[in-house]
């Protein structure tokens, strides 16, 4: 059982009643201090990663959506802070709502062919700590400063 039949299976039982999921998102910094980011199939841009699977750990999470949405591997990745509480509340246009408790990891240790999984979102690319895009959306945000503080 898959992810995606694991929450589909769930919602046939609660309806859009609320849920607490699990992920992991990866900072990943190149040689020029740069940051990768993904945009987003919504037209948002965030940071690669995604939901937990059933007998994931939150690393295999992290490292599984980062070669799932850009075709690299990351390695060497440290813990940087868990988010959650009220403020990572979210409720989808479809009515689904859920608290989303997301483990952030930092590395600057990748390997493999560069590419976006259009499948995913419409592009991947490197963006400067000063320049990063308007449409970044705010848990993204505080993921990044959180990061920025200690960096």
């Amino acid at each position: 059982m898959g992810l995606i039949d694991y929450v589909s299976d769930l919602r046939k039982i609660i309806g859009t009643k609320t849920l607490i999921l699990t992920g992991a998102v990866v900072i990943i910094v190149n040689e020029e201090d740069q940051i990768l980011l993904q945009n987003r199939n919504d037209g948002k841009w965030g940071l690669p990663g995604g939901l937990q699977e059933l007998r994931e750990s939150l690393e295999e999470t992290g490292q599984r959506e980062v070669r799932e949405e850009t075709g690299l591997r990351v390695k060497d990745f440290k813990l940087l802070q868990v988010f959650s509480g009220e403020k990572y509340y979210f409720e989808l246009d479809h009515g689904d709502q859920f608290y989303s408790v997301t483990a952030v990891y930092v590395t600057d240790v990748f390997e493999g062919e560069f590419q976006n999984n259009e499948a995913e979102g419409r592009e991947v690319r490197f963006f400067n700590q000063d320049n990063l895009p308007d449409n970044l959306t705010e848990e993204y945000l505080d993921y990044i400063n959180s990061w920025e503080g200690i960096n």
